[in-house]
C-alpha cells in the first residue's frame, strides 16, 4: 500500500462526499435504499465510513443521484478503489474491526487529545506495561493473541517514534493511572520513567489531574479527540468500548467535547508540576 493512502480515511472522505450528493439530490437514506433494494443501514454505514465500499456501489449511487460529471464519477471511483487497499494493521487479521477502524484514523491524525482515567494511553506505553494491560483487561485471551495485540500497540507508536510523528499529542490522565500497579513495581517504574522522557519532546504534553482536585468532568468517562491535516476530514470524538466503539463527528458534539477537554486541562497540574509528581511516584516504585 502506498504510504500516502490510508484506506480508513479514504472511506470517511468518500462517505462524506456521497452524503453531500444525497443531500443535494434531496433524498433520504431510506429512499436511496429503496431505489437500490438494499437496507437503509447499508447506506448509513457507507456514508459514515464504517463499511467498505465498492466501485459498483459508487457507480449505482452516482446513477441514483444523477451525477453526470465524468471527472467527478472517476474521482469517486478512485477513492473507492483506494479505500479497499490494506493498511499495515490488516496484517493482524484477528484484530477486532472497531479497533482496526480506530488505528486507521490514528495513523492519519495530525493531532490527538486524549483523556484516560485507568491506564497509560497506548501511544505512551512500554512493551512490558502494554502486555500487563492486555493480560489484565482481556483475561480470556490466549498468550499468542496477547503478544499480537502488544505488537500492534508497539507498531502504533510509529506515530510517536517514526518518521511521520504526530504534530501534537496531548494527554490528560487521572492520578490513579500512576498509582495503579500494573504488572509489577519494576514495570511501573520503567513506564513512568518512559513517560518522563517522552514529556520532554516538544510535540508531547502530559498533564495529571491529582486526587486532591476532587470531582472533575473526566469522571464520566475517557475519550479522545482526533484531528486531521485535510480540512475535508472532520474532527472525530472517539470512545473505546468492550464490544463496540463510538465515534462522534457532528459539529455540536465535537464542540462539546473540545470544551470538556479544556476543562480537564484546566483541572490538571501544569506540565512542570506533572513531571514532578510522576518523578516522585516513580521513585516510590523503587522502594
Amino acid at each position: 500500500m502506498s504510504a500516502n493512502i490510508n484506506p480508513t480515511v479514504r472511506r470517511r472522505r468518500l462517505g462524506s462526499e456521497l452524503r453531500k450528493l444525497r443531500d443535494g439530490a434531496g433524498m433520504t437514506a431510506e429512499e436511496v435504499a429503496g431505489r437500490l433494494m438494499v437496507s437503509q443501514s447499508k447506506i448509513s454505514r457507507l456514508e459514515n465510513g464504517r463499511r467498505s465500499i465498492s466501485q459498483r456501489d459508487v457507480r449505482d449511487l452516482c446513477d441514483v443521484y444523477n451525477v453526470t460529471d465524468e471527472a467527478m464519477r472517476a474521482s469517486l471511483m478512485e477513492m473507492a478503489r483506494e479505500s479497499r487497499q490494506r493498511g499495515w494493521w490488516h496484517d493482524f487479521n484477528d484484530m477486532p474491526t472497531p479497533y482496526s477502524v480506530y488505528i486507521g484514523l490514528e495513523a492519519e491524525a495530525s493531532s490527538i487529545r486524549a483523556y484516560e482515567s485507568s491506564f497509560v494511553p497506548g501511544l505512551l506505553q512500554t512493551e512490558q506495561y502494554a502486555q500487563a494491560v492486555v493480560e489484565g483487561t482481556q483475561p480470556d485471551t490466549d498468550a499468542l493473541a496477547v503478544q499480537r495485540r502488544v505488537q500492534v500497540r508497539m507498531k502504533r507508536q510509529d506515530r510517536v517514534n517514526g518518521e511521520n510523528p504526530l504534530g501534537s499529542l496531548w494527554t490528560v490522565i487521572d492520578e490513579a493511572v500512576l498509582r495503579r500497579e500494573v504488572g509489577s513495581k519494576e514495570v511501573m517504574a520503567h513506564q513512568l520513567k518512559h513517560m518522563l522522557e517522552l514529556s520532554q519532546r516538544p510535540n508531547i504534553t502530559i498533564q495529571v489531574i491529582p486526587f486532591s482536585h476532587g470531582a472533575h468532568p473526566g469522571m464520566t468517562g475517557t475519550f479522545s479527540l482526533l484531528e486531521f491535516p485535510e480540512s475535508a476530514d472532520s474532527t472525530v470524538v472517539y470512545f473505546e468500548g468492550v464490544t463496540s466503539d463510538l465515534y462522534l463527528e457532528k459539529e455540536a458534539d465535537v464542540r462539546r467535547y473540545t470544551s470538556l477537554y479544556d476543562h480537564l486541562r484546566a483541572a490538571a497540574l501544569g506540565v512542570a508540576e506533572t513531571r514532578a509528581l510522576i518523578a516522585d511516584i516513580e521513585e516510590g516504585y523503587h522502594r
